[in-house]
């Protein structure tokens, strides 16, 4: 090596040890050791969602159905069924439906053509949360060619805790009532946050019927962004 290069690394070396240590990242609202940990993050976007099934019996004529007299019978109660009260709601939610597709929903069980039947299941999705910590943080230590440091990052959490995510299913039949043959069926059901001022039964129960029926009487299986 000449002297020239030896002097020129010498200096480098020099430049390089003089040099002021510099921390990795600022610390900041934003920036830092904390500022970019993974947090949860809320699931996605379900609430208000709803995911239709809709079954044509073989043999069956779509144009036999939406037209003649129909009226509501009670349907088979079993686990998880709702209580008369509010299946009330659901059933006139879905008779409105049915009149709006040709329907004639003013006659007697005893003299109607065909038969409807409701069935409402009300499940927990997901469970409420659990209390939240008002206040947490961390601690990090460290030391450098500069002396030592500390930093400290707190986190103030005042949210309340979500409830229950509950999953509402209407599920309906439409039979023949000379014989009792069922000749279509369906199932609509959405997700919505327990004890919302927004989601009310009548709410779900009007959303629930109307994406049920919304392509009555094509058979069709759909999740709809609605």
């Amino acid at each position: 090596m000449n002297r020239f290069a030896a002097s020129a690394l010498s200096a480098a070396l020099l430049t390089t040890l003089l040099a002021p240590a510099t921390s990795a990242r600022p610390l900041g609202w934003d920036r830092g050791p904390y500022g970019d940990r993974d947090f949860p993050r809320a699931a996605p976007q379900v609430e208000g969602k709803v995911e239709v099934a809709t079954f044509l019996a073989d043999n069956i004529d779509p144009a036999s159905l939406g037209q003649g007299t129909i009226a509501m019978v009670p349907a088979a109660t079993g686990a998880g069924s709702e209580s008369d009260g509010s299946l009330k709601v659901f059933e006139a939610a879905l008779l409105d439906q049915l009149a709006r597709h040709g329907y004639d929903t003013q006659s007697r069980a005893t003299a109607a053509a065909q038969t409807a039947e409701v069935r409402i299941v009300r499940e927990v999705a997901v469970p409420e949360e659990a209390p939240h910590k008002p206040v947490s943080g961390e601690m990090t230590m460290g030391v450098s060619n500069r002396g030592s440091m500390m930093g400290m990052a707190v986190a103030v959490d005042l949210s309340k805790p979500r409830k229950a995510l509950m999953a509402t299913r209407l599920e309906a039949r439409i039979r023949n009532a000379a014989d009792g043959t069922v000749i279509w069926e369906g199932r609509a059901e959405m997700r919505t946050r327990d004890e919302s001022k927004q989601w009310t039964e009548q709410r779900i129960a009007e959303k629930l019927a109307g994406a049920l029926l919304d392509r009555f009487p094509s058979p069709r299986s759909v999740a709809l962004a609605r």
